[in-house]
């Protein structure tokens, strides 16, 4: 505190762009336990509120002239269900609840984070890990009980050459279980970069000599902060149907 404090006496520019990811209580101060209510907790009960919202009372009506909640969140089904059915096939359809929930969810928690004074949850790997980890062992689960031993033809690419076959294998195996890895950390990963980047061009607006500059910065951060909170949801989403089709047809 000393330090800051004699930082901003002196002119200087003190900012810390990590702070906003600290995982806080929300009501007081303290330690944080299993059972306290904090930021991140807030902010993810209202994405799964904004989602309650958009597809079960923007839709409650199903008038035939749809209002424009009704719009969006037809929108948003048809856009995920083909995105299912064109990777996955229609065996894939039946899990196309699950894999919508992912999507609705990720989409909300990355736009709702872009508020000011808000949290993003899915810029800690704790959120999209789990998000994560549960793809992952739904997908394997459910190989094996679809196709039993032959789930590890998987990992055999009976295309290739005899003699690279089990180079491949150990190959396909260690990116297998890279996957839960891959699959949390580009998430948080990009969620957390980009609102870092804007909070530093933030900092840099304490100072008049380039104030406007900072300020058009931040204006082009934000705009790809949007374009980018929808990417990421969807590419999560694409791969958890893309690993969803190597659990149904496993055989390259």
């Amino acid at each position: 505190m000393a330090a800051e404090a004699h930082g901003e006496e002196a002119g200087g520019l003190v900012f810390h762009p990590m702070d906003q990811f600290i995982v806080k209580p929300f009501f007081g101060d303290g330690a944080v336990s299993w059972y306290t209510i904090t930021n991140a907790t807030v902010w993810m009960a209202l994405a799964v509120l904004a989602v309650f919202a958009l597809l079960v009372l923007g839709t409650s009506k199903r008038s035939v002239i749809p209002t424009r909640l009704q719009s969006v969140a037809e929108l948003a089904y048809g856009f995920i269900y083909k995105m299912v059915e064109d990777i996955c096939g229609k065996e894939g359809v039946k899990y196309f609840p699950y894999i919508m929930t992912l999507f609705m969810f990720i989409v909300f928690a990355n736009f709702l984070g872009l508020l000011p004074m808000a949290f993003t949850p899915t810029s800690h790997i704790a959120v999209t890990a789990i998000m994560a980890f549960a793809v992952f062992f739904a997908v394997t689960i459910l190989g094996f009980v679809k196709n039993g031993a032959s789930f590890l033809g998987l990992f055999w690419v009976s295309s290739a050459p005899l003699a690279l076959r089990p180079i491949l294998a150990l190959i396909e195996v260690i990116s297998y279980f890279v996957r839960p890895v891959s699959h949390s950390i580009r998430l948080a990963g990009n969620m957390m970069a980009g609102h870092a980047v804007i909070k530093v061009f933030a900092g840099f607006a304490a100072i008049a000599a380039i104030a406007p500059l900072s300020v058009v910065a931040i204006t082009a951060m934000y705009g790809l902060e949007i374009l980018v909170s929808f990417i990421q949801a969807y590419v999560f989403t694409i791969l958890t149907c893309v690993y969803l089709k190597d659990a149904l047809h496993p055989h390259h």
